[in-house]
């Protein structure tokens, strides 16, 4: 440990390690349930690249497991310590380096929270799409990270469609520059995807070159009432299927609706099955929201709510971005699912939740990026009721298997981690695994980087 200390401060300023046990103890875990986390050594938090080379040669000098973290918003796990390593945290490196409006690119370092980003891009006329749930404090090295989505992934896609480049510190402190800052590139294997969705296990993130695209016109959006989720489910599909392109298309159930009224008295309908929110960002958005509307009350809708304005539709979606705290306040503890299945089998995946939470007489609320087919099943328990927690953590793989079965992945948004290692073994199975293994092998020979993670 002195010699860790040493070696460490030989290259880093005094303000960037933290030692003291009471505060890096803060730093030992992101916010999933039922994730083992260790006590780290120390946690640095550089603000330079040639500081976080430093740390990493330093590492790999010594043999000390490095962990990389962002604002430890995730929900699987990937941040948490292993004992006796280093956090690397990335949040001081928060600086957003270029805009570029011609070339429709931003350059950021990986601390750049995702709504400042967004904030800023917006004064150029232009928009940065990702836009996870936590957006006001989640970083862009930890979307990276994690590949994550958001509310309008159904219209613009995932966070890996806008990674342009990289540039990565390997685990022996050399500089890797991927990717590239042009409209198209093909040169080589595609180093820049292999990173997005890896959480930390290949390399450490210190800029990105962010694709943007120009400022649509401000959305509005629809509520629909459902007597079932099963209708709500045929409303997606009948959306879908007609050609439609809404920049978002949103659900929650009985329960989730019922958690958000409690916690921040939004008024919506409590006697809904699901609601349904489905926005258009077109130049004709009204028109786009009828036809929706029409479709919906097809499905067996019994109410169909277009907003006024841009200020009611953004209520709506405040609701929908508070669903999955709310429903941390209906029991002490929640377990967080993420399970992704094709959008022909939404309704199956949501009958599918329903039957084990009463097999297993366990409050479930689901919200769910509709559009996509991605899901989020929340297990709501009584974390010191030791049966309850049991019965939890069963209905927890109860749920991921059903999503396997039914053509699905056991994570559209939220990352492996430690929450999903066995999962991921399954959904991948034993050729996936060597080769992926095999892989990490390639950038991380000693295993040193977010041990423990994944596999």
């Amino acid at each position: 440990m002195s010699d860790l200390l040493e070696r460490l401060r030989a290259g880093l300023p005094p303000e960037a390690l933290i030692t003291d046990p009471d505060v890096t103890a803060s730093y030992a875990h992101d916010m999933a349930s039922f994730c083992e986390a260790g006590t780290p050594a120390v946690v640095v938090l550089p603000r330079t690249v040639e500081q976080v080379q430093h740390v990493m040669r330093t590492a790999t000098a010594l043999r000390v497991p490095v962990v990389p973290q962002g604002a430890r918003t995730g929900l699987s796990g990937a941040a948490n310590a292993s004992d006796g390593c280093i956090v690397l945290s990335l949040v001081k490196m928060d600086r957003i380096l270029e805009i570029s409006p011609v070339d429709r690119i931003a350059v950021v370092e990986p601390g750049v929270v995702n709504a400042v980003l967004s904030r800023a891009v917006n004064e150029h006329g232009l928009y940065y799409p990702p836009d996870p749930s936590s957006w006001e404090t989640c970083t862009i090295g930890g979307n990276i990270g994690t590949a994550s989505g958001g509310l309008c992934c159904v219209k613009y896609g995932v966070t890996a469609e806008y990674v342009l480049g990289l540039e990565v510190v390997l685990a022996d402190g050399r500089l890797l520059t991927t990717g590239r800052r042009t409209a198209k590139g093909v040169a080589g294997y595609d180093l820049t995807r292999l990173f997005v969705g890896s959480e930390g296990s290949l390399g450490i993130v210190v800029k990105a070159v962010l694709a943007l695209k120009p400022q649509p016109p401000q959305q509005l959006v629809l509520a629909a009432e459902f007597p079932s989720a099963a209708t709500a489910c045929d409303a997606v599909c009948r959306i879908m299927e007609r050609g439609h392109t809404p920049s978002l298309l949103e659900l929650m159930d009985r329960t989730t609706v019922r958690a958000v009224n409690a916690l921040a008295s939004m008024g919506l309908p409590e006697t809904t099955e699901a609601l349904l929110l489905c926005a258009f960002d077109t130049p004709d958005p009204l028109a786009d929201l009828a036809a929706v509307g029409e479709l919906c009350t097809a499905a067996g809708a019994t109410e169909v709510v277009p907003a006024d304005n841009p200020a009611e539709s953004e209520l709506l979606l405040q609701a929908r971005r508070m669903s999955l705290t709310a429903l941390e306040t209906v029991k002490s503890a929640t377990m967080i699912d993420d399970v992704c299945v094709p959008r022909s089998q939404l309704g199956a995946m949501l009958a599918g939740t329903a039957a084990i939470a009463e097999e297993y007489d366990l409050t479930i609320g689901v919200c769910a990026h509709a559009g996509d087919g991605n899901t989020h099943p929340v297990v709501c328990f009584d974390h010191q009721d030791p049966d309850e927690s049991r019965r939890a953590r069963e209905s927890f793989d109860a749920i991921m298997a059903l999503g396997l079965e039914l053509g699905g992945t056991i994570t559209g948004e939220h990352g492996v981690g430690v929450l999903k290692k066995e999962w991921l073994a399954r959904e991948l199975g034993e050729t996936g695994v060597e080769l992926q293994r095999s892989i990490k092998a390639a950038f991380d020979p000693l295993g040193l980087l977010n041990p423990g993670k994944l596999f």
